[in-house]
C-alpha cells in the first residue's frame, strides 16, 4: 500500500493479501460465511479472540484479492452473512 497526500485513498497494489477480524457467536458458522464469502481464492483463518463473558468470538481471516471490485464483494458477502455481527 502507497500512501499520496495529494489522495485522501491509499493506492492498493493487487493481487495483494487483504485480511479481515470476523467476529460472530459460533466458530462454525463464522467458518462457513468465511468459506462462502471466499469465492474460492485462496485464504487462510487464525483464531483471535474471546470475549470476556464467552458470548463473542473473533477470527482473522486473510485472503488474496486480484482487484478492489473482489475485495469489496467479499466484505459484502460478509456483512449480509446474519450470523456475522462485526467485521473489521
Amino acid at each position: 500500500m502507497i500512501i499520496d497526500p495529494d489522495n485522501p485513498r491509499p493506492e492498493i497494489n493487487y493481487p495483494c493479501e487483504w485480511g479481515y477480524k470476523v467476529i460472530g457467536t459460533d466458530v462454525e458458522k463464522i467458518l462457513f460465511a468465511i468459506k462462502e464469502a471466499s469465492l474460492g481464492l485462496e485464504y487462510s483463518v487464525t483464531p483471535s479472540n474471546v470475549s470476556s463473558g464467552g458470548k463473542y468470538v473473533s477470527l482473522n481471516f486473510v485472503i488474496v484479492v486480484p482487484n478492489e471490485v473482489v475485495r469489496d464483494l467479499v466484505y459484502e458477502k460478509l456483512q449480509k452473512n446474519s450470523d456475522i455481527k462485526i467485521i473489521l
